[in-house]
Parts: C-alpha cells; structure tokens; sequence
C-alpha cells in the first residue's frame, strides 16, 4: 500500500532519512508512535470505559495526521502496524468466538447475519456502481459496513492492496456513520417501540465497529450488551468467507488489485483468515485455560489499536473533501441498507 509520504518523497531529491535504515531500527520509530497511542487509547479506556481503545485510537491518529506532516522516517513501522499487526489482531479475535456460541443465536438469527452481511455487500456495490466509484472504492465501503468496521476494510486491503487514498476514504466514513449509530439505534428501537431482545440484536446486525455495538447496546438496557455483541461477533465471523471469496475474485480477475496483477496472486484463503478460523476452533474445543484467554483479548486489544491508530494517519480531511459526495453518499445509503436489512431480519425471526 503506497501511503502519502511515500508519493511526496517520491518527487523530492534522495536523502537520508532518519530511522529509514536497513534491519529492524528502520521499523522502531514507526512501531514506536503506535505503541505510544495504544498505550493513550488504553488509558482514555481504563478512564471511560465506554469509550473503545480502537476508536481512541483511529481518533487520535487521524487527529495527528490532520495537525501535523507525519515524518518519512515513520513509514515503514506505520505500514507494519497497519497491516501485520491488523492480522495478527485479527487472528486472535478469533478466540472471542466460538461455535457454541454462533449456535446458541438458533437457525433463524443465523440465517439473519449471513443475509445482512451477504445483501449488505451486495447492495453496497450495486449502490456503488450506480454512482460510478471505483469496485475496489466500493467494496472496501460495503465490507467495512456490513462485517466489522475498519478490521474489514483492513481485511480487504490486505487481500486486494487498494489505494491509500480509498482505505483511508472507508474508514473515515465507518468512523463517522458508525458513531452516529451509537445514537440512532436507541433512538430508532424507542422510536419503533422494540423489546430489549429485538434492540439489542439489530445493534448488533447493524452499526459497524464491535466498540460502537457496545456503546450502543449499553444505552438500551443492563441485559442487551452481551446479546448485541454475540450478533456482532456472528457477522465478524463471515469475514473468513467474504475474504476467501474476495481473494479468488482477485485471482481471476487481477487487475483488480493495485498492484496491476504483477507478482504471485494471492492465495485462495489469506493466511491470517485461515489463523481467525484456527482460533475460533481452539475456542470452540473449551480447552484454553481462561488467563491465556484474557491475555489473548489483552494483546488482540493493543494489536488492533496500533493498527488503527496506523491506519487513523491516512484519514486527511482535506483527501476526504478531494474525493467529493460520492463515497459520503454511499455511506449514507449503505448504513440505511444495513440497519433496515438488520431490523427486517430481528422483527421476523425474534419474538416482541
């Protein structure tokens, strides 16, 4: 993924740059500013505890980026962050879920999730073709709405390498429609007078970020947390497929990825969806003693909150009005495409 410093020293004269070294020293400045904001991202969470370290995080990143020229010299511990890191991350998410507990929705709300996150993508992309963006645009925008938020659009990076430009655009907008949903959600479920089962599984079938579930589901009642997160967990799940889907569709069709087809093609299922899926099965064997499990959940935290805050740096105010409405409307269009695909599904398979 080329970010923006890289282009800028593109065109200017060749000259040592600070940390940009061969070997490892070349990584520390980088991993370092990362290892610092995920330590802040932390803490504001130990402070307010309804606040995500992953959203401090990308907050706190795309406010450095928008302040200040992040330096060359952070490039190349940045790009470590905002893609190693993200995999491994995403890997141990994979023992928050196990398949007992994808079971214990019933066939039903099962069903629901695959059709939220199949018809979200779906619709997303035919919405984006209607408004000419570009597929890679667009797919990183519908994954990212209808999985799980920036860890998707990450996701799709990883297997299709898309524009800098394009990542940053999609997690911006899952930043700002997401936590509109925190507020919209509660305020929709008093509004259409649903249950406490009924809320709390449309915030989990419908807002973007796991952290932004959370928040929302605490605004509706003691009990809904941990229903809304189960549903969310669910839709996360199907990452594993929609990426191994993603990567053949970029084997057949190279051109579709931005390194113009050059190179070895992707593998059929991505290395760090096929460690999700191994986690997820350790989980499901109830064997993992219950400390290796909260230190799991630790390092996965801190490994997910480095990537965001890697990946906050390439939110630039001024690259999103650059971009115009088009991508801010699909947004629009795709976070009311979700939530109404989530609401129908909840009001048919859940009981009032």
């Amino acid at each position: 993924m080329t970010t923006h410093a890289d282009r800028d020293l593109s065109t200017q004269p060749t000259a040592p740059v600070p940390g940009s070294g061969r070997g490892v020293a070349r990584y520390l400045p980088g991993l370092a500013v990362c290892a610092a904001a995920t330590v802040v991202a932390v803490l504001v969470n130990r402070i307010w505890p309804v606040v995500s370290p992953l959203l401090v995080a990308i907050v706190l990143g795309a406010a450095l980026t928008n302040v200040i020229t992040v330096p060359a010299g952070w490039q190349p511990g940045i790009q470590v962050a905002a893609k190693k890191l993200l995999r491994i991350g995403i890997v141990l998410l994979g023992l928050q879920l196990s398949l007992g507990q994808v079971a214990g929705l019933g066939p039903g709300m099962i069903l629901v999730v695959v059709t939220i996150v199949g018809l979200g993508i779906l619709a997303t992309v035919g919405i984006g073709r209607l408004l000419r963006l570009p597929l890679t645009q667009t797919l990183l925008i519908a994954c990212g709405f209808s999985i799980c938020g920036a860890a998707a659009v990450a996701a799709v990076d990883g297997v299709m390498e898309t524009d800098e430009e394009e990542v940053a655009t999609a997690v911006g907008l899952v930043v700002l429609f997401g936590s509109l949903m925190i507020v919209l959600v509660p305020l929709g479920a008093s509004a259409l007078q649903l249950g406490d089962p009924r809320a709390a599984l449309w915030a989990g079938g419908s807002i973007h970020e796991v952290a932004q579930v959370v928040a929302a589901a605490g605004a509706l009642g003691p009990g809904a947390v941990d229903q809304a997160v189960l549903v969310k967990l669910a839709r996360v799940l199907m990452l594993a497929p929609v990426m191994a889907a993603m990567a053949l569709l970029v084997r057949r069709h190279p051109g579709l990825s931005h390194a113009g087809g050059a190179g070895k093609r992707p593998p059929l299922v991505p290395l760090f969806v096929l460690g999700f899926i191994a986690m997820m099965l350790l989980a499901s064997t109830g064997l993992v003693p219950a400390p290796a499990l909260t230190a799991a959940s630790w390092a996965q935290t801190a490994l997910l909150a480095a990537a965001m805050f890697a990946l906050g740096l390439g939110v630039r105010l001024k690259a999103l009005v650059r971009v115009g409405p088009r991508p801010l409307l699909l947004g629009v269009l795709s976070t009311i495409t979700v939530a109404g695909i989530a609401l129908g599904g909840v009001l048919l398979v859940s009981p009032a």
